[in-house]
């Protein structure tokens, strides 16, 4: 049956999760700056190839912590509007808290959560598990962070690094990120030091982007592109199709797998 736990033995959990997860891990915190210790143990389970998922709510993330996620090839992060949920899961257990994956929560603040095992309770592990997955699904994941001045004391966008010419191919994850960026005309820091979304423009973008530009779901704006005959759904991939290719529709590889960006004034009336 799941167990409460307090803040000591929620970080206890939290770590003896990480260190045991043999398959897969999930990791929803809104804040993400994480500590040496977690930092070395995510580092252990990366080079053992484990697949890790972190899932953020904050569209910011600091250089260190963006050049840190850069280095690992098996961790790939996600941006999650409105996130505000705390759950961290494995194969076998899944933790609900109030801790964020923020330094000073783990060290300063009074927390609370729950430990499920999914032996003892498989219908509220399930329960949790389903839940996390809609999250990701409804995340937008991050390309490869490539950021010109990491070392800097401004704040780095990981969802907003524009690419350094037009025709370049990043290493990007196949949903929800910008692919191709147009640099902006002046490259002067703003006052606040922070590198905002509406910053930069760009000339394509990624079916995730794109939805939210024309606001509506991502789910939608799919459909759309079906029925303009632009893509076409083979064994539940995108494929695009000539009348796609003819309209500016460009498939990329990815680090991730294969996605389509399109131009960002792509009128679907």
């Amino acid at each position: 049956m799941a167990k409460f736990l307090n803040t000591t033995a929620t970080n206890f959990y939290l770590e003896e999760m990480v260190k045991n997860s043999r398959e897969r891990l999930v990791l929803i915190s809104p804040y993400l700056k994480l500590n040496d210790r977690l930092k070395e143990l995510l580092e252990d389970k990366n080079r053992l190839k484990l697949d890790i998922r972190l899932v953020y709510g904050k569209s910011v993330l600091r250089p260190a912590e963006a050049e840190w996620l850069s280095e690992l090839k098996y961790v790939r992060t996600s941006f999650c509007k409105n996130l505000h949920a705390k759950c961290y899961l494995s194969e076998y257990a899944c933790i609900i808290t109030s801790l964020n994956l923020y330094e000073f929560s783990q060290v300063n603040n009074n927390e609370m959560g729950v430990v499920m095992e999914k032996d003892a309770d498989p219908e509220l592990y399930r329960d949790a598990y389903e839940e996390a997955q809609r999250i990701l699904r409804i995340s937008d994941e991050d390309a490869p962070i490539s950021s010109p001045d990491f070392h800097s004391d401004k704040k780095v966008s990981a969802k907003a690094v524009p690419a350094k010419t037009n025709d370049s191919t990043p290493d990007a994850a196949p949903n929800g990120q910008d692919a191709t960026a147009k640099p902006p005309e002046n490259n002067s820091v703003s006052d606040n030091n922070e590198q905002s979304s509406s910053d930069v423009r760009y000339e394509k973008l990624t079916v995730g982007r794109l939805a939210k530009q024309m606001n509506i779901s991502k789910s939608n704006l799919e459909k759309a592109l079906v029925n303009k005959g632009w893509i076409s759904i083979q064994n539940g991939k995108q494929e695009i199709t000539d009348a796609g290719l003819a309209i500016g529709g460009e498939p990329k590889k990815g680090r991730y797998g294969n996605y389509i960006i399109w131009p960002a004034d792509i009128s679907l009336a």
